[in-house]
């Protein structure tokens, strides 16, 4: 097999058809996103789950923690109850006490709630945030773009240069991390996917379905003046209210 076929090939499993003249630069391009995608498929559930786990503390130590016992910390628990293991994930939850209206979440099942957030939500619409984090997770979403951010470009090269996998990541470089993993906007597509979920977390669990619906119409509200990370990683709040909406009968 020539190098061009090898390229035709490698483009095809990147979903993209080859037409007319090809550069050099472009065979580089391809082969290196195609080796990258190759590293990426190798990454097992113990190599994630311990990025995960390295990122997951460089956040929660940079961070302000609701105790349990506190406010916060007592109505998540109570929000979560029964959620530490829930349809194959296993889950932990804290909030981090900002006024920023967010929340995130990674592939080893860490979900993280801002108190802005809970400050403005009602308890169902907390909810739906949480089965909305939770569909990220169980549809891979986040564990994609660990995989991605870590056989790509300086986290991939600072991986190799440790000689393991399991390397410790410097601060810079769980930086960049977080940036490539959470705060980078999802798709709509998974954006659509995780509001399915959510939704059927809601109805699974006997929680008001149309509170998936009020919860985005809040967001959307803050658009007008700001205040909200939510917004720059979860897109549309006001197309997906309407989405959500036909969904509850």
């Amino acid at each position: 097999m020539d190098r061009r076929e090898m390229l035709r090939q490698c483009l095809l499993l990147l979903g993209v058809s080859m037409a007319g003249r090809v550069s050099a630069l472009d065979l580089d391009r391809a082969f290196g996103a195609a080796k990258s995608l190759t590293g990426a498929a190798t990454l097992s559930d113990e190599d994630i789950a311990n990025y995960c786990a390295q990122l997951a503390k460089e956040q929660d130590d940079a961070n302000r923690v609701a105790a349990p016992d506190s406010e916060y910390g007592k109505r998540l628990a109570t929000l979560t109850e029964g959620l530490d293991s829930y349809d194959g994930m296993t889950l932990n939850f804290k909030v981090y006490e900002t006024e920023e209206v967010n929340a995130f979440a990674m592939a080893d099942g860490t979900v993280r709630l801002y108190s802005g957030l809970l400050d403005l939500m009602t308890d169902d619409e907390v909810r739906y945030v949480v089965g909305h984090e939770m569909g990220h997770v169980k549809a891979g979403h986040s564990r994609k773009r660990m995989q991605v951010a870590l056989t790509t470009g300086g986290l991939r090269d600072a991986v190799a240069a440790s000689g393991t996998k399991h390397a410790d990541l410097a601060d810079s470089q769980l930086g960049e991390l977080f940036e490539k993993v959470v705060v980078a906007q999802h798709s709509q597509g998974n954006e659509n996917e995780a509001d399915d979920y959510a939704m059927g977390f809601m109805k699974d669990k006997n929680f008001a379905p149309a509170a998936c619906v009020t919860a985005l119409e809040k967001l959307d509200a803050l658009s007008g003046g700001g205040g909200s990370n939510w917004l720059s990683t979860h897109p549309a709040p006001k197309e997906r209210a309407a989405r959500m909406r036909g969904q509850l009968a």
